[in-house]
């Protein structure tokens, strides 16, 4: 009969979470990660039977890679605004919270949220008060152009 050594899953671990290099889905390290966690269950059980061993690889991987999906991965989203769609906000429309001036820039507030931020600092040509009502008309790096639509 086979008899699998805490060593042996160590060294499969370390080869699943190295292949997370080559293959970069980040969803193979969660396997690297539960082999790793069997081994050191056999460090603490050597004499656990290979389908316990196995059942628990796969209940550490299913664990660790539920509590990437569902917890980690949102608070790991990129928050910048780096290479916004110009056609998703052109002609989107919004509230001014901060005003702007000629040479400051304001910050609006959208009803629904663009481009995932329901807040975005924008530039205007003409001075703006807090409470106008304010269209896109540009974009400028991660910052947006605007109009005033009511005066």
């Amino acid at each position: 009969m086979l008899q699998i050594k805490a060593w042996y899953w160590l060294v499969f671990a370390m080869v699943l979470i190295m292949s997370e290099l080559i293959i970069p889905s980040f969803t193979i390290i969660w396997f690297g990660l539960g082999a790793l966690l069997v081994a050191a269950v056999m460090w603490a059980i050597p004499q656990l039977s290979l389908g316990l061993q196995l059942f628990s690889w796969t209940l550490a991987s299913i664990f660790f890679t539920i509590l990437w999906f569902k917890f980690f991965k949102m608070k790991m989203e990129d928050k910048t605004k780096a290479g916004i769609s110009l056609e998703a906000v052109l002609g989107e429309s919004g509230l001014v919270v901060k005003p702007a001036s000629t040479d400051t820039r304001g910050v609006m507030k959208f009803t629904v949220p663009v481009l995932g931020s329901e807040q975005w600092a924008f530039i205007c040509h003409k001075n703006t008060h807090m409470g106008d009502r304010v269209q896109v008309v540009d974009v400028s790096g991660n910052t947006l152009i605007v109009k005033i639509i009511n005066t």
